[in-house]
C-alpha cells in the first residue's frame, strides 16, 4: 500500500535512508543526526509532496518530491527515492514511482524530473522506466 508521507514516518524513513545508502553500491556514511536534518529539510519545503510504500503496516520505501514552478508547467522534482535493501528488486522502487506519476498526471503536472549519479545502478532503474538524460541540462558541481 502506498500513502502520504506523515511527520510521524520520519523515524523510520531515516532508517530506511541509512540502511539504503550506507551499503554497497553506495557506500554512503550517513547519521541519525544527518539523515534527519536531510529529509526534514525536503518535509519542511513549501511545495513538498512525500508518498511510503507499506508492506503489512511497516514502511519499506519512501519518495520525497516537490512541486517546481516551471515557465511551460509546474513539474514534480523527485528529491528521493529509497528502499530497503530487504525490499530491493523486488518491483517497490518502480510502485512508488509510477505513483508519483500518477498523482502528477491528476496534479496537472507536466511531468517527474530527478538527479541520479550515472555512475551507479539507479541510473539503469529509471531508464528502464522510460526516464531518459536530458541532453540540454547540465549539472555541474566544484568543491570548496
Amino acid at each position: 500500500m502506498i500513502r502520504e508521507f506523515r511527520p510521524d514516518d520520519l523515524e523510520r524513513c531515516v532508517a530506511l535512508l541509512i540502511a539504503a545508502y550506507d551499503g554497497e553500491p553506495w557506500n554512503n556514511h550517513w547519521t541519525v543526526a544527518t539523515a534527519s536534518r536531510y529529509l526534514n529539510e525536503f518535509v519542511a519545503s513549501a511545495h513538498f509532496v512525500g508518498f511510503v510504500l507499506c508492506e503489512n503496516e511497516l514502511i519499506v520505501g519512501a519518495l520525497f518530491a516537490h512541486r517546481k514552478t516551471w515557465w511551460t508547467n509546474d513539474e514534480l522534482f523527485v528529491d528521493e527515492l529509497f528502499v530497503g535493501p530487504e525490499f530491493q528488486r523486488q518491483g517497490y522502487g518502480w510502485r512508488l514511482l509510477s505513483h508519483a506519476e500518477a498523482y502528477a498526471k491528476s496534479a496537472g503536472l507536466a511531468g517527474l524530473t530527478l538527479l541520479t549519479n550515472r555512475y551507479f545502478p539507479a541510473k539503469t532503474f529509471y531508464e528502464k522506466h522510460g526516464y531518459q538524460e536530458a541532453d540540454h541540462v547540465v549539472f555541474l558541481y566544484r568543491v570548496v
